[in-house]
């Protein structure tokens, strides 16, 4: 049997999506599967697809005729095509032209957008959802979205997240020293600096939290356009709360916190839940999107938007050891019961042995 070749095509890419293409990758080079990775170049050097064993093909997130084209070229000899979010599976669709080789469409997350351009991301969904041979929603309400949305075939895939190395205790007693966190409880937020992701909510509850003694630090790790807002704020209100950044030693941070915050209006299968939940470390979220359905009775779950909920929980948390402890343990359960990394490899690959079978030979 010639070897299978499969093309990989994402967008601009989340961090769950860019990281899950260069675990994929990986995996299905490690049993035998040609993969060309086509993205932009930045997320090669941030992932390492090329280091993956697969071949990299820098393509722009851009959609004109240039970016069209070497997606084309890429896809010439492909027997699967895999497109990671509705941008990417419509930019693999005009590239494949009508050509008879299956699209295989992954949705990682629900688009945020208000106004014209959702009506927009609402079309784009539609168009990838209706092109694909089969899609795979990472949650239920994914999967059920893209059946709303004309998908044919559209199947349940949780993705697992890279598993973090565990940091030794000595490193996160050095976390907590560089962070200003020795003598008072610490409280980590990860992500990018964006409205969806609820920081204003969060900032309202370490308002809130500002008078417990001591005053718990909320150290948030992440970058974006909301930066300079959320600077002013902590700034003018005089809040218990450190912006420290991209920091490519979060998983220590994090580790080395007493909690975890996971504040968004929406998260699919979030990363950040699934790196605190495997480090032990007790988690409060909003109970939102797919993260009920990942974290299950693991974490403490808030209402998006309610600081006095928030900050509440925090509070009785934070002076109650033996539920932290509880949590703990619960979280570790909980993370041995998701998908492994090989698992997530092998329900793919089975998706596109299936495709490609004889159309004779395939299940009815």
């Amino acid at each position: 049997m010639s070897q299978l070749r499969t093309v990989q095509v994402l967008g601009g890419g989340s961090a769950g999506s860019s990281a899950h293409v260069s675990s994929l990758a990986a995996g299905l080079v490690a049993r035998g599967v040609h993969v060309t990775v086509c993205a932009p170049a930045e997320l090669d050097h941030a992932y390492n697809y090329s280091g993956t064993g697969a071949r990299f093909t820098p393509v722009p997130r851009r959609s004109d005729f240039v970016s069209v084209a070497a997606l084309r070229a890429a896809c010439t000899t492909a027997d699967i095509v895999h497109a990671h979010g509705p941008h990417a599976a419509v930019r693999a669709a005009l590239a494949l032209g009508g050509r008879r080789v299956p699209l295989v469409v992954t949705w990682h997350a629900r688009a945020h957008a208000e106004g014209p351009r959702r009506r927009l991301i609402r079309l784009m969904e539609r168009r990838a959802a209706r092109a694909a041979a089969v899609v795979l929603g990472t949650t239920s309400d994914l999967v059920d979205g893209a059946r709303l949305r004309g998908a044919r075939d559209a199947r349940l895939a949780p993705v697992s997240a890279p598993v973090p190395h565990l940091p030794a205790a000595a490193h996160t007693g050095k976390a907590r020293a560089e962070l200003g966190a020795v003598e008072r409880p610490l409280v980590i937020a990860c992500g990018s600096l964006v409205p969806h992701h609820g920081y204003g909510t969060l900032l309202d509850a370490a308002r809130l939290w500002h008078e417990l003694d001591p005053a718990p630090l909320l150290v948030v790790v992440g970058e974006g356009r909301d930066r300079a807002a959320l600077q002013r704020r902590i700034r003018n209100e005089d809040l218990p709360v450190r912006l420290v950044g991209d920091r490519a030693d979060r998983a220590e941070l994090l580790a080395a916190a007493d909690l975890a915050v996971l504040p968004s209006s929406w998260e699919e299968r979030s990363v950040v839940a699934q790196e605190a939940l495997r480090l032990g470390v007790p988690l409060v979220a909003t109970a939102v999107g797919g993260v009920p359905e990942l974290v299950g009775d693991a974490a403490e779950l808030v209402p998006y938007g309610n600081a006095e909920a928030l900050a509440r929980v925090v509070a009785r948390l934070l002076g109650d050891p033996r539920r932290r402890a509880e949590m703990t343990a619960a979280g570790l359960a909980q993370a041995a019961i998701w998908p492994t990394e090989d698992d997530t490899i092998a329900q793919v690959l089975s998706v596109y042995d299936e495709l490609t079978q004889p159309l004779a030979a395939r299940p009815r």
